[in-house]
Parts: C-alpha cells; sequence; structure tokens
C-alpha cells in the first residue's frame, strides 16, 4: 500500500480530492467560521457542504476571509458542493449551481454531486423538501437520471465545475450513467463506515474509476437530532456508536490513538476519503491526526469483520423511519425498501 500522508488523495483523470475533508452537515452558520478556520490551521484542504445544509452562505462568507488573509488561496482548496432533490431535472441544475456559487463567493467548484438520485418538486430554491398541504412529501416522479446528467455535464462545459459526480446512487443508477455519459461521474459519496462498508459497491467504483467519499464516517451520532430539527418521528431511527466498539477500542488502544483515530484510518487504507463532520476545533485537529500509524493485516482484517451489510445502514436503512425513507415511493429510491 502506498503510504498514506495529509497530502494524500484520490484521484482520476485531473480530479486530485484530499484524501480527508471537513464535513459540513448540521454545521450552524455562526459554527462554520470556527470550524474552518480550524480545518484549514490543521491541514485540512478539502471542504464538502450542499445546498440542503442551508449553511454555503456562511462558508462562502469565511472562505472570503480566509482567502483575503492570505493563510491559503483559492486553488489549494478542494470544495464540494451538491445539488438538492428540488433540483433533478436538466434545466434546473444550472440554476441551482450558480446559487450554490454565488452564496459560497466562488467562480468554480472543484466537484458538484447530485444529492439524491430520487427528485422532488421545485416549489421555490428555499424548500428543498416540499411537502403537500397534508404534509406528504411532493415526489417528482418523473426523474430522468440520464437528462439529469446531462445537466451536469453541461456545468463542466460552462467552467463551473471541474468535476461532476453523484451521491447515494446505487450499483445500477451509476451504470446506467455510465453507459450513456458523455463526461464520467468522478465520484460517489455515500454512507460508508464500519457497520456499513458497501464492499461491492466500492469495489465497482474502484473498477470503473469512479471514485468514493465516505460521509458518516464515524457513525451518526447527530442523526436522532437532525429528525427531531425536521419534525420527523425518531422512533425506529437506528442510531450506532462504532467508537464505542470493542474491537475498534482495542485496537485504538494498541496504537496509543483514540477509536476515532482508528475508524478513520480503516477507511483511508480501505481506499475511500473521508469527511469527518465536526465543529469542536479540538476533534477536527485530531481527526486529522490519522497519519502517523497504520493498521496491521490482522487489524484491519478484524475491522473488515464488523461489516454489518444493510443492518448497518442508518440513513435510509430497510424498515428504517427516517429521512430518505420518506422517499420510498420515489421509482429512483436507491436503497433496499
Amino acid at each position: 500500500m502506498t503510504r498514506l500522508t495529509p497530502n494524500s488523495v484520490v484521484s482520476v483523470g485531473n480530479m486530485r480530492m484530499p484524501i480527508i475533508g471537513l464535513g459540513t452537515w448540521m454545521s450552524t452558520p455562526e459554527e462554520i467560521d470556527i470550524a474552518l478556520n480550524a480545518a484549514i490551521d490543521a491541514g485540512y484542504r478539502h471542504i464538502d457542504t450542499a445546498f440542503a445544509y442551508f449553511n454555503e452562505a456562511a462558508i462562502g462568507s469565511s472562505l472570503k476571509k480566509i482567502f483575503e488573509s492570505g493563510k491559503i488561496t483559492r486553488e489549494e482548496l478542494f470544495i464540494t458542493t451538491k445539488l438538492p432533490m428540488p433540483g433533478n431535472r436538466y434545466e434546473d441544475v444550472e440554476v441551482f449551481l450558480k446559487k450554490s456559487l454565488e452564496d459560497l463567493q466562488l467562480d468554480y467548484l472543484d466537484l458538484y454531486l447530485v444529492h439524491f438520485p430520487a427528485g422532488m418538486v421545485n416549489k421555490d430554491m428555499s424548500n428543498i423538501f416540499p411537502t403537500d398541504d397534508d404534509g406528504k412529501p411532493m415526489i417528482d416522479r418523473s426523474t430522468d437520471l440520464l437528462e439529469l446528467w446531462k445537466g451536469m455535464e453541461a456545468q463542466v462545459d460552462e467552467g463551473r465545475t471541474k468535476n461532476i459526480g453523484i451521491s447515494n446512487f446505487n450499483k445500477n443508477q451509476i451504470q446506467k450513467i455510465l453507459d450513456n455519459c458523455r463526461i464520467r461521474p468522478a465520484n460517489l459519496q455515500v454512507e460508508l463506515h464500519i457497520n456499513l462498508q458497501q464492499k461491492e459497491l466500492v469495489s465497482f467504483c474502484k473498477e470503473n474509476g469512479v471514485t468514493v467519499v465516505a460521509y458518516s464516517p464515524l457513525g451518526s451520532s447527530g442523526y436522532k437530532t437532525f429528525l427531531e430539527k425536521g419534525g420527523i418521528s425518531t422512533e425506529g431511527a437506528r442510531v450506532l456508536h462504532p467508537m464505542e466498539d470493542p474491537v475498534i477500542k482495542e485496537i485504538a488502544k494498541n496504537h496509543n490513538k483514540q477509536p476515532s483515530h482508528v475508524l478513520l484510518r480503516y477507511l483511508i487504507e480501505y481506499g475511500v476519503a473521508v469527511i469527518p463532520k465536526s465543529t469542536n476545533p479540538s476533534r477536527i485537529k485530531k481527526n486529522f491526526d490519522i497519519f502517523d500509524f497504520k493498521l496491521t493485516e490482522e487489524e484491519f482484517e478484524k475491522i473488515s469483520a464488523l461489516d454489518r451489510g444493510e443492518g448497518g445502514r442508518i440513513l435510509g436503512g430497510r424498515g428504517m423511519v427516517g429521512f430518505f425513507n420518506l422517499l420510498e415511493d420515489h421509482p429512483e429510491y436507491p436503497f433496499p425498501k
């Protein structure tokens, strides 16, 4: 295995994505400036956000100050954001991407992702999860992934993003795009942690030149809070605690590291990028401290055996109650029902 360093990347074509980035899901505008500065100071060069996180304007304001300070240049950062579900139509991609660029105060993105394959009705840009008068999701059943992808390709042509990719897509949906695209997807971002290792999907992506980013690489302890804030029932919501797993704790002890270090180190050795989310400067710094040790073969295999398959899925697991499950009736719902 190539030695992993703070400068390591996952790459395809001309894309060089730093192997560890800062996730910003559920980061409030008030927390963003502190988090971004802590990340840049710690050595992060990869920032991940999304239109649906409602924090792009705060990130843009913080980045502007960081660039003006001379601490780092735009060219040194890899920035990803995502198209929300109400934008999953050819004609809407440009509108939403331009809004993201305006809020982020950027001329271009390094990577633009389709956030979720199932489309929703576009009532207005501020409503990323529209519901009808009865409170039911306003699903757009006419979602055409190939037409949507053409809209994504057009953004590369126009120079608004250097690379395009997908998030939460399954193998069949990715294959459909690969079979019909002009510009191949550079990246897939999916839920991926020790309890949901998605081995078949990751292997498929590697074989087809699609890089993979793991979101929720430490599990998702804040998922219930997210559901509660959205007014969604938490009954039956699956919350896993990988950092408390006895195997992980023992391996961490052997290396004089934290469980979080072991979880992240396993994934980058597995060959995927990680975007742990935190707004705590100390934890942001600690999460980056994963390049001074490596797992033994035996340790790697022990962690590999912790995979629960679909039983480890947090966001959208079979029989679960949660955010993505509200879209189960959509023809492009990507997870097993």
